[in-house]
């Protein structure tokens, strides 16, 4: 038997029930927050992002799936979303309009060759949002809340937003040197992939999953010390704007992210238990680093496959729960020619509807509408027909009444 590769899963189930909820809600934030849909390739040149990722990141260095096509030409699975819209953004000269920010969303599969765990596969779905052309801290704000609301509109009430600030480009240079100074006497303390980020990506030393309780990185400098005043102007008028908002966050200044284009705020949207569903930041310099015009960004992505699993454990079965609309029921023939047409006419009005499609009995069709929680029962008979007279029945009162079978459409549509 042919299996799924490792790292991989099939959605169905509650599983795939709570993905389109998730997605349902996706877009209606959207329409809310004024973003526009974005579709990048599956798959991209790998100098994109050794460029924009980082060549001394986790992700590039252990994580990226790379092949030669056919061409000869080094490709990449995505292994994020930001690059890609990056890229996007510079290809088709998105940033014609100077004074309007450029506010996109994707909700796509990515890749990385990861160890798979609970929550966390090879193939994997982000929904993020990236904006362009605004260097604003109300920016920073509208795009971190909108990330927790739709956490906690989603039924996840104990989510919490870890922020911090890197500062300016100087600032972060000044940090990351005093790191290096820091690390160096201690380096061999700390573990292989340490060793090498000192070279490479100091600040993600900071957050290391293996030396995280260690002595040496709870006594590294605190970036504050080497943050600009106008960086700090800038993260103390983004607190009051969250404030404002009244939204549940906290500082945290071993948040750094582990992507090198990051600078000023950066954050994390995380749990009571420590799991944390995604995270983003600003980067002022990418676009102009890819060959782009000077265009500051900010974005955020969420992990899907996170999301569910902890939806599972908070979320109402009545969200989840099969309900439809109608069910129609039909035996013979001409019974089944009108519950097709009458079937067709209701879900072109947006009427949730469902027919026998199994040759099944009068008995056995109850059944089914029953476990499909249908709201009301359509029961074709032909002595009624023969008449133009259409049997509903309401499933939850379980009164019946003859309908006109020119008015069913309409009747419907009146009491669902």
């Amino acid at each position: 038997m042919i299996t799924k590769p490792k790292g991989t899963y099939d959605l169905l189930g509650v599983d795939a029930k709570i993905s389109n909820y998730i997605n349902h809600e996706i877009e209606d934030f959207m329409i809310n927050y004024n973003y526009e849909y974005i579709r990048t390739p599956v798959f991209e040149s790998t100098e994109l992002f050794h460029r924009t990722v980082g060549d001394g990141t986790d992700i590039v260095t252990k994580e990226t799936y790379d092949f030669k096509d056919r061409g000869d030409r080094n490709i990449t699975l995505r292994p994020e979303g930001t690059a890609g819209v990056v890229r996007s953004v510079i290809e088709n000269k998105l940033y014609g309009n100077k004074n309007d920010p450029i506010k996109l969303y994707y909700n796509e599969t990515m890749y990385r060759y990861e160890r798979p765990q609970s929550g966390r596969f090879r193939e994997f779905t982000q929904f993020g949002i990236e904006v362009f052309n605004s260097d604003d801290a109300l920016i920073d704000a509208e795009v971190i809340s909108l990330g927790y609301n739709l956490l906690v509109s989603l039924g996840l009430d104990d989510v919490v937003v870890k922020i911090n600030t890197l500062g300016d480009a100087s600032s972060r240079e000044n940090y990351t040197n005093a790191l290096v100074s820091y690390f160096k006497p201690h380096i061999n303390d700390l573990c292989e992939d340490c060793q090498k980020r000192i070279k490479t990506n100091p600040l993600r030393i900071l957050d290391c999953k293996v030396d995280k309780n260690s002595e040496v990185l709870k006594n590294a400098p605190k970036i504050s010390d080497y943050i600009s005043k106008e960086s700090k102007e800038r993260f103390n008028k983004l607190k009051t704007y969250l404030d404002n908002l009244d939204i549940n966050y906290e500082v945290d200044e071993n948040i750094v992210r582990g992507l090198d284009y990051y600078d000023e705020c950066v954050w994390e949207y995380m749990l009571d238990d420590g799991i944390a569903l995604g995270g983003g930041g600003r980067y002022n310099s990418l676009v102009e680093n890819l060959g782009g015009p000077y265009l500051p960004g900010i974005g955020f992505a969420l992990g899907i496959e996170r999301i569910i699993l902890k939806l599972k454990e908070k979320i109402s079965d009545k969200k989840l729960e099969n309900m439809i609309d109608v069910y129609i029921m039909s035996v013979s023939d001409e019974e089944k020619i009108y519950a097709l047409k009458i079937s067709q006419d209701l879900r072109l009005n947006n009427v949730i509807t469902e027919i026998n499609g199994n040759n099944l009995s009068l008995k056995s069709q109850f059944k089914v509408a029953d476990t499909l929680n249908a709201k009301f029962l359509i029961i074709l008979k032909n002595e009624d027909l023969q008449k133009g007279l259409i049997t509903v029945k309401d499933n939850i009162t379980k009164e019946e009444v003859k309908v006109d079978e020119s008015e069913i459409v309409d009747y419907i549509l009146g009491n669902i």
